[in-house]
């Protein structure tokens, strides 16, 4: 299905479409026309300004269900992870924002609870949507509420441990609906030929008005009613489980549905009305085609989960994480103890070569990150030299497993800390803000920070080396030329410590220099320009470029080299959360040297707060870490 026109008559249905009300009076046989054009508004806007594609054209008519079934904000609706929401997004009132969206100051590409009052939960990262709707059931049971909160998780987040924790804890007489959307992998062992035909029969009105009349009557026949209505109940479990194997969620007292077509609207009503009449805990099991509608995504979704803006171009070479996965996929080559863990990120992190060449030393564990730490910690143990490759802001979730598994035991874990720093796009559910800080903290490990292809090939050598935890942290995308050429030039970049460059000072004699800037990442960038700035002004500022962090005490005595021995101004500059971070870290370390007693130092980091941009400007403008803040700082 190609795009249609920006042109509203096209839309016939969808432009009358402006809350869950609007949704409810429109006809059920125009339902199908209506899913139609929300796929091609997805796919015209998608494509044009990026985000998640494929996740949100296979929950068309489920979105649709549920808005038509429930009442938000009335009822709680809350996804998991949160990429599948565009359309509940523009069923509640913003599809007129669609052309902000993922920008700065614009719609967020997740739910988000300051933004609507129909996104109840904020969400961002995987298999956390049970627990928070048990919550919220739980509460509206305390309180006597009748609202029904509707739990809406993929198969990928079904992998998570989380969801199988909240799913412990679901009581029979709650308000709760769950729905498993399955789209890419078979998450129960009973769908056969005769799964098929239960699910198709309990998919009818037929088979619900009779199996409600059933109930009832037998309810009602007097001292053996109740008992016969168990004992029937208990039968037919059973004759299920010898039929087509048993149900797990039925096991654990779970009214059961499906598994249905899930992108047949009629279908999904009925089962939604089902579980709401039902007045119990649900679970609806449904099966949809992720990318539905548009060829290309079909075909390929993983290539549609997310894309890029049309405006975009990939810079010359390779980027941070292809660059990774093919310099592990090298040295894996030469040392056979070397394997590779990702928690069901595979192409996001790099390592669909290493998978290709290794699959007996590839191992994907799903969205299962603490998991992914403590096996690749039985690994080391036993000889292994695993890496880890996770991006920054999931590896919050393994934290404890870092320290107790880990670093407690000094064994040889790598960890590839991908999409390292600020990350605009996404948002501050997406940001890596905080692994410095949480690292840095953590007896045992090193901490390397390369901003270019050599530098990371260095850091992974010296990691292969250590006989201890490594993190290696780099940006999304690709390396900066000009940053290449003004720190390291033609030379191999020394893979510890910091690089002996001060720009704008040909003669890199640290005497003659105004201020210091000590920085790591990718926002040396914001240096650079902040020094040409200064230089208009006729301020000399050098800067520093860190390649390693930690062990501090080492770092800080080679940076006591570099520095003036004049009074002069030292500025830490980071993309990551103060509190803990290189600039405390760092600076707490330089303080016991001589050449640091007649120096002002300051910290610019992001300062408790979560980096939310609400305002239509650059993340690190928005943040007070941008150049223009830079020589502000220094001139003060």
């Amino acid at each position: 299905m190609e795009p249609k026109a920006e042109n509203c008559e096209l839309y016939q249905y969808l432009e009358k479409i402006n809350s869950p009300d609007d949704l409810k009076k429109l006809p059920a046989d125009n339902i199908p026309a209506l899913a139609e054009e929300i796929r091609s508004f997805l796919v015209k806007r998608v494509l044009q300004n990026g985000g998640h594609l494929a996740s949100n054209l296979g929950v068309v008519e489920l979105s649709l269900a549920i808005h038509r079934v429930f009442s938000s904000p009335h009822d709680h609706i809350i996804f998991d992870v949160g990429h599948q929401a565009y359309i509940h997004k523009m069923i509640t009132g913003r599809r007129d924002r669609f052309d902000s969206l993922r920008q700065p100051g614009g719609l967020s590409g997740f739910p988000k609870r300051s933004e609507s009052e129909h996104d109840c939960f904020g969400v961002g990262h995987s298999s956390t949507s049970l627990s928070a709707a048990l919550g919220f059931a739980e509460s509206d049971r305390i309180n006597g509420s009748d609202a029904y909160t509707v739990c809406v998780l993929g198969d990928g987040a079904y992998t998570g441990g989380m969801i199988h924790e909240a799913l412990n804890n679901c009581r029979r007489r709650l308000r709760l609906i769950i729905i498993i959307n399955e789209n890419e992998m078979s998450i129960s062992k009973n769908i056969g030929r005769f799964a098929k035909t239960l699910s198709h029969l309990r998919s009818t009105k037929g088979y619900f008005r009779t199996k409600n009349a059933t109930t009832s009557f037998l309810r009602k026949i007097p001292l053996i009613g109740g008992p016969l209505f168990r004992g029937l109940r208990r039968l037919k479990i059973g004759m299920k489980a010898v039929l087509y194997g048993s149900n797990y969620f039925e096991n654990l007292g779970l009214y059961y549905l499906g598994p249905v077509d899930g992108n047949d609207e009629e279908a999904v009503e009925r089962l939604l009305q089902e579980a709401k009449e039902s007045k119990q805990s649900c679970v609806i099991h449904l099966k949809t085609q992720k990318g539905k509608g548009y060829a290309p995504a079909e075909a390929t979704p993983d290539r549609f989960h997310g894309v890029a803006p049309s405006s975009f171009v990939a810079p010359e070479g390779t980027s941070f994480s292809d660059e990774m996965g093919l310099l592990v996929t090298t040295a894996a080559l030469k040392n056979e103890k070397i394997c590779a863990i990702t928690a069901a990120m595979v192409g996001g992190t790099g390592l669909v070569k290493f998978k290709s060449t290794f699959p007996n030393r590839f191992f994907d564990v799903g969205i299962a990150e603490e998991h992914a730490v403590t096996f690749a910690a039985g690994l080391a143990a036993n000889g292994m030299h695993p890496v880890v490759a996770i991006y920054s802001t999931f590896l919050q979730r393994a934290y404890d497993n870092i320290i107790h598994d880990v670093a407690l035991q000094n064994l040889p874990v790598v960890f590839c800390i991908d999409r390292a720093g600020l990350n605009a796009s996404d948002g501050a559910t997406h940001h890596g803000l905080f692994d410095v800080a949480y690292l840095s903290g953590i007896p045992n490990i090193k901490i390397y920070t390369p901003i270019t292809r050599n530098a990371l090939a260095v850091a992974l050598t010296e990691a292969f080396r250590s006989n201890g935890p490594v993190a290696i942290r780099y940006p999304n995308g690709y390396e900066d030329p000009a940053i290449v050429n003004a720190f390291y030039g033609n030379a191999v970049p020394c893979g510890i410590g910091v690089r002996n460059n001060y720009i704008h000072h040909p003669s890199d004699n640290a005497e003659h220099l105004d201020s210091v800037l000590i920085t790591h990442g990718r926002i040396v960038k914001e240096a650079m320009a902040a020094a040409d700035l200064l230089a208009t002004q006729s301020h000399r500022m050098g800067i520093l470029l860190l390649e390693q962090l930690k062990p501090y005490a080492e770092v800080a005595g080679q940076v006591a080299a570099l520095l003036p021995k004049k009074e002069c101004k030292i500025v830490f500059l980071e993309e990551e959360i103060r509190a803990g971070g290189m600039g405390m870290m760092l600076s707490d370390a330089l303080s016991g040297y001589e050449v640091m007693r007649n120096k002002t130092v300051s910290i610019m980091a992001v300062d408790d707060e979560f980096a939310v941009q609400e305002k239509n400007e650059p993340i690190y403008k928005s943040v007070g870490i941008d150049r223009e803040s830079i020589v502000k700082t220094i001139l003060a």
